[in-house]
C-alpha cells in the first residue's frame, strides 16, 4: 500500500483551492441570480455563464489540490483527454441543472432536479479527473466514502441554487459562496480519503502529462477566466439598475407633449390697451 500525501506543500494547495471554489460558486450564485431577473437571450447568457464559472471553479479547485496529491514510490501522470472531458462533461452537467432551476416553473422540482444533476456533475468531473491518473500500480476506492463524497456533493449543489433563488443581496451570495466552497473542498478530500493505492513499482515511464506540464498552465489560464468574469459581472448593472436609469432618464428628458397646439395662421398678439382718459 502506497503512502499517500494530500497536502505535500502544506496548507497552500487546501487554502487556494478553497479560494477558487468559492470564487466559482460565487460567480455562478451572481451569475444565476442574475438570469432570474432577466429574459430570452439574456437569460440564457447568464446560464451559460453560471454553467461555465461553476464547473471552472470545481475542476480548478480540483487540480489545484491535487498540486498538493503525492504517492510514495510511484511518479503521477495525467492523460490528456480524459482531463479536459472532465472540465467538458464538469460544465455540460452543470449547465443541465443551472438551466433546469433557470426555466422550471415549479421552483421546488426545479431545486431537486438541478441540485440532484448539478451534485452528480460535481461527483463526476472528481472522479473523472481521478481516472486521469497514471501511476505505478493500482487505484482503489473505498465505496462508503465514495458514496457521502457523492451525497456531499448533491446537498452542497441543491443548497447553492437554493440560494441562488432566494438570496439576492451581494453580502447574503458571499456567505453563501462561502459555504458551497467549504462544501466542495470536503467533497473532494473525502472522495480523496476514499482513495487506496497499491503502487507496484516498475522503471517504465508513465504516459501522459505531468502537473507542471499540462495542468498548472490550464489551471492558471482558467482560474483567470474566473476572475475577469468576475469583474465583469461586478461592474454590469443588474436589472433593477437598467430599470432605475432608464426610470432616471425619462424623468430628465423634456416633455415632447408640451408643444404649441395654437391653429395654424394664429399669431400672438399684445393685450389691448385700456386708456384712462
Amino acid at each position: 500500500m502506497g503512502h499517500l500525501d494530500h497536502a505535500t506543500f502544506g496548507w497552500l494547495t487546501p487554502v487556494l483551492s478553497y479560494a477558487m471554489a468559492c470564487i466559482g460558486a460565487a460567480l455562478g450564485l451572481r451569475c444565476t441570480v442574475r438570469a432570474l431577473d432577466a429574459t430570452g437571450r439574456s437569460r440564457r447568457n447568464w446560464l451559460i455563464t453560471a454553467a461555465s464559472a461553476i464547473g471552472t471553479g470545481i475542476w480548478t479547485m480540483h487540480f489545484v489540490a491535487m498540486l498538493g496529491f503525492g504517492v510514495r514510490g510511484t511518479d503521477i501522470r495525467y492523460d490528456v483527454p480524459l482531463t479536459l472531458l472532465s472540465l467538458v462533461g464538469a460544465m455540460a452537467v452543470v449547465g443541465i441543472g443551472v438551466f433546469a432551476v433557470g426555466y422550471g416553473r415549479d421552483r421546488v422540482r426545479s431545486l431537486l432536479i438541478g441540485g440532484l444533476t448539478t451534485g452528480i456533475g460535481v461527483a463526476c468531473m472528481h472522479y473523472l479527473g481521478m481516472a486521469a491518473l497514471r501511476l505505478h500500480g493500482q487505484v482503489r476506492y473505498d465505496p462508503l466514502l465514495v458514496g457521502l463524497s457523492v451525497l456531499i456533493a448533491v446537498v452542497a449543489a441543491t443548497a447553492a441554487l437554493w440560494a441562488a433563488l432566494n438570496i439576492h443581496r451581494p453580502a447574503a451570495v458571499a456567505v453563501a459562496s462561502l459555504v458551497m466552497g467549504a462544501a466542495v473542498s470536503s467533497m473532494h478530500y473525502t472522495g480523496m480519503f476514499a482513495v487506496r493505492v497499491e503502487v507496484v513499482p516498475s522503471g517504465a515511464a508513465l504516459p501522459g502529462a505531468s502537473l507542471m506540464q499540462f495542468i498548472f498552465p490550464l489551471a492558471v489560464g482558467l482560474g483567470s477566466y474566473l476572475f475577469i468574469t468576475s469583474a465583469f459581472v461586478a461592474l454590469s448593472p443588474t436589472a433593477r439598475e437598467r430599470a432605475a436609469y432608464a426610470s432616471a432618464g425619462r424623468l430628465t428628458e423634456p416633455d415632447e407633449r408640451a408643444v404649441d397646439v395654437a391653429p395654424p395662421g394664429f399669431r400672438a398678439t399684445e393685450a389691448p390697451r385700456t386708456s384712462l382718459t
